[in-house]
Order: C-alpha cells, then structure tokens, then sequence
C-alpha cells in the first residue's frame, strides 16, 4: 500500500495538463470525530457523540507542509522525534497516511496546544472546537524549542548597568527594515537577526558599543524553521530568496503559507522534487499542481528545509 506522500509524487509525475489536481481532498477544512460511545459514555457530564472542528485552516497548511518535510529526509523523523516526541510523529505519519484527516488534527490539537488557544464548547450532542485566529499562535508557537536561538552581546563601556545579555527567542520572527535599502530584503532581515554585528550601546547614559555574537540555534541546526512574515507587505515581497544562510547552515525553500485577509483564510504552497503545489482545505479540489511557483505576495510564512551535507 502506497503512502499519501507516493501518491501524491505518483500524480505529479503522472500528472496530464487537462487534470493537474490530486484525485482526492487532502486534510478538508473542518472535520467531524464520530466518538463509539461504551456504557460507561452514558453517565458523561456533559454527554457528546461526536467532535466538530471549525476553521482549522490555522494548522491545516502548516499540517501539510510537515508531513511533506518529515517524508523530504530519512533522518527528519527521527530528529523531530527529539522535539515532538517518536510516539507522535509516528503517529501523525500514520494518520496522515490512512487518510484519518480529522484525527490528526485532533492530535496536534490535544498534544500540542494548550486549551486556552482555542474555543470549544457542548451544542446537544457535539463538541465544538473553533481554532479561528492566527496560524502562527496555533502551529508555529507548539514547536517545542525547534527553532530557539540565542545571541549574547557585551558593552564596552564597564560602567554598563547591563554589559553582558543575552537575547532567546523561540520563533524566527523577522522584521521588515525601516528603510528600503538596495537588494534581497528577505536575505537582509535575516542577516540582520542571525549574523554579529557592533551598535552603540541603547542602555541609558552608557554610550559604549555593544558587539552582538552570531546567533545560534539552542539545540543545534534543526531540520526545518518557519520564518514569520505576516507583518510583511507584498511589495516588499518582490523577490523570495530560495536559500538562507542560517548560524552556518544553508537551508533551501519548501514552502510557505498563505493568508487571504478578505476571507481571513490560510492556505499553503510547497515543492516536491522541484514541483509547486498548493493546498488549500476549503476548496473541493484541495491540492492542486501549478504551472510555476506561486506568488508569495499573501505571505504569512516562509518554511525553509536544511539541505543534505555532502
């Protein structure tokens, strides 16, 4: 029996121009858990048969994109295995692979978020579960520490109240510059965040040079990071660099995620074996072959892999 992700490459190389969608919906938007309620279900307070997901297009792209980044590199399942746990990702393959959509969802809801991300509430007999808001605080923010980094600069002034700090962050969040300098403004940002680097000093009074190290991953280089670029514009957005130089690892473009502020919708693109896809789990035909690369001018991320050592 194939698994989802040779399906999906199966129609890719088999693809023909007339019929460029997959032959059957990948993770739907919502979805419906239909609970086999026992005996000991009848004296339940308050009493459910079945489980209704509402708007989870906030974890729906980034879902796709990781079974795809799991199934990219023998060694990723194992290494995420350290973050999120073997009995998980084992798990989520195995979902995913069965074509049991509702339940993965399920699971990245109760194992990794916390319950005051998201609304539920008992309507007769249904449990409803409303993960609307932003896919960044749903997924991104449940990766465990990933992607924490940290970076330590020192003063040279030895009166500084504060000489030595030291930055962590758990996230990859990048910042558009103030001003519109010539070049890569992706490349540019994240330079400016990672890389060493000599500024005046902004404790009050000091006036001395603050020298920022490198910064580096905590846990070492993982097998993929999300950069969050949902404070971005598009015409920022002309050009999309396809690979990052991170803490001295080159990290290539998989995909990105996708936000329709008019529908207030997430939707996601992603490349297998140099091929352009995109998923989106509100439309009957979900996940679709394209003609080219997207346009990243809707960007709410960008997720880049780290590339194989020769």
């Amino acid at each position: 029996m194939k698994t989802l992700f040779e399906e999906i490459k199966a129609s890719i190389k088999n693809n023909y121009n007339q019929d460029r969608s997959f032959w059957r919906p990948v993770l739907p938007w919502g979805g419906v858990f239909t609970i086999k309620a026992g005996r000991k279900a009848v004296s339940c307070t308050p009493l459910y048969v079945e489980i209704k997901l509402k708007n989870t297009c906030t974890i729906d792209g980034f879902l796709m994109l990781l079974y795809v980044i799991l199934n990219e590199n023998e060694n990723f399942p194992r290494e995420l295995s350290l973050h999120f746990g073997r009995e998980f990702v084992d798990c989520f393959l195995y979902l995913m692979d069965t074509y049991s959509f509702t339940t993965v969802k399920l699971l990245w809801i109760w194992d990794k978020m916390e319950k005051q991300q998201y609304k539920s509430e008992v309507h007769k007999a249904s449990l409803i579960i409303d993960l609307f808001g932003n896919e960044h605080d749903n997924f991104t923010k449940n990766l465990e520490n990933l992607m924490s980094t940290i970076q330590e600069s020192y003063c040279s002034n030895c009166r500084c109240p504060t000489r030595v700090q030291e930055d962590q962050q758990r996230t990859i969040n990048i910042n558009p510059p103030q001003e519109i300098p010539h070049g890569n403004l992706i490349r540019l940002a994240v330079d400016e965040l990672f890389c060493s680097k000599i500024e005046l000093c902004e404790e009050r009074g000091c006036g001395g040079l603050r020298e920022f190290s490198q910064r580096v991953f905590c846990h070492g280089a993982p097998p993929f990071v999300v950069l969050n670029m949902q404070h971005w514009k598009s015409e920022d957005l002309a050009y999309v660099p396809y690979y990052l130089d991170l803490s001295d690892h080159k990290y290539l473009l998989e995909g990105a995620t996708l936000f329709n502020k008019e529908e207030h919708h997430y939707s996601a693109a992603f490349q297998i074996d140099g091929h352009w896809m995109h998923y989106d789990g509100l439309r009957n035909v979900n996940l679709i072959l394209l003609n080219k690369p997207p346009e990243f001018l809707l960007l709410s991320s960008l997720v880049y892999i780290r590339a194989t050592e020769k």
